[in-house]
């Protein structure tokens, strides 16, 4: 009776690890596909053509904004895609690398038109803490 008592107060502290771990599986499983999803976008959009790219930061505006090759509302582990313009060498002198200067070769004022560049792209999901970045060039 006594091997029983304890054995059964051994248990107790292993049957909660036990369910610590399952737990933690859980978490695992759910970070692993929202990585996964994350790095097969991002992958697509590495592979789109440059000046697909440079039109849907045009279209955006901002780093901050969504660009349409974001998963539409409401899709579970929805991702979301940012594409702006980047100045790496800080070329305007601002210290914003998101802030282009304009050469203004083709007389329009559209930084846009023409660019040839760096385009910085971010793949995230939305929720949670994964999240992917990269630059590419034309």
């Amino acid at each position: 009776m006594v091997a029983t008592v304890l054995v059964a107060i051994a248990l107790l502290p292993a049957m909660d690890g036990l369910y610590t771990a399952m737990r933690g599986n859980d978490v695992y499983e759910s970070s692993s596909r929202q990585h996964y999803a994350a790095l097969a976008l991002m992958e697509d959009m590495l592979a789109e053509p440059f000046s697909l790219l440079t039109d849907a930061a045009a279209v955006v505006g901002s780093e901050t904004t969504p660009s349409s090759y974001s998963d539409a509302g409401g899709t579970p582990d929805r991702r979301l895609v940012f594409i702006a313009l980047y100045d790496g060498d800080n070329a305007d002198g601002d210290g914003n690398v998101f802030t282009v200067p304009d050469p203004n070769l083709d007389g329009d004022n559209n930084p846009y038109t023409g660019y040839a560049g760096l385009l910085w792209v971010r793949v995230e999901v939305e929720g949670s803490v994964t999240s992917l970045e990269s630059l590419t060039a034309p």
